[in-house]
């Protein structure tokens, strides 16, 4: 299988301050890979270096078998490559329908995005009953599922999403999490940043460790969630089976 994305001796950061120290990954096409690590090692700094928000200092990011590092972000989004970033940003006076055409603006036919937002509500029916209600009215689950939504108007080749479980109740991060299978099972390649790490493995067929800006650990997710450097750092111990398959 190609790859969809693949990032060799990645170098960047902010300022003076240097955050990626060389680090390389490769995300097959149609597969979903997690990102994990502790906090500041370099996740989403590694998103923002790939989807064009910060320009990488040295290496190269490939995407669909051609360089993309150092292009602009629509440039990137053009190309079928989109960040769905931590924030939960969406304009607040805007509704809900609003704020998911923002995420066309790279599509010219009026019918190719009435079918993707035919296609973002069939991922989230609540978005539909609530698609004239202003954004700044919904919950927080709410909100991820329009910027997750939003990323999908374009009807990428490849989303890169950012903690989407973040300060979800659980409840709420099980539906987002079976939309994201939903999505990949669709074709669509899936690199998911995330905190909740037993969760992304479930759900991932591969995952990459970033610990001080490089790649630490690497290998298949069901592997990964019973190595003992995963599970004493992250997982706390023991880890259940797989078997809470999404």
């Amino acid at each position: 299988m190609a790859a969809m994305l693949e990032i060799s001796d990645l170098v960047g950061g902010y300022g003076s301050v240097q955050i990626l120290n060389g680090a390389s990954l490769k995300v097959e096409t149609g597969q979903i890979a997690a990102l994990l690590g502790g906090n500041g090692t370099g996740k989403s700094t590694l998103l923002k270096a790939t989807s064009g928000l910060i320009k990488p200092w040295a290496g190269t990011i490939t995407f669909d078998g051609e360089r993309i590092d150092g292009l602009r972000p629509d440039t990137i989004v053009r190309r079928g490559l989109v960040q769905v970033t931590q924030g939960k940003e969406a304009f607040p006076a805007m509704t809900v329908e609003e704020n998911l055409k923002l995420g066309a603006y790279v599509v010219r036919s009026r019918a190719r995005m009435a079918a993707a937002l035919e296609r973002v509500y069939g991922y989230f029916p609540v978005l539909k009953d609530k698609r004239r209600q202003l954004s700044g009215t919904l919950s927080g689950g709410q909100l991820q599922m329009v910027c997750i939504g939003r990323g999908l108007m374009s009807s990428p080749k490849m989303i890169m999403l950012d903690e989407p479980s973040a300060a979800l109740a659980p409840q709420v991060v099980m539906e987002i999490f079976r939309t994201i299978h939903r999505i990949s099972r669709d074709g669509m390649t899936v690199l998911m940043v995330e905190q909740n790490v037993r969760m992304a493995l479930l759900l991932a067929a591969y995952g990459y460790v970033i610990k001080d800006g490089v790649i630490h650990l690497e290998g298949p997710a069901d592997k990964m969630i019973h190595d003992d450097n995963v599970r004493l750092s992250y997982l706390g111990g023991t880890v259940a089976n797989r078997e809470a398959r999404l």
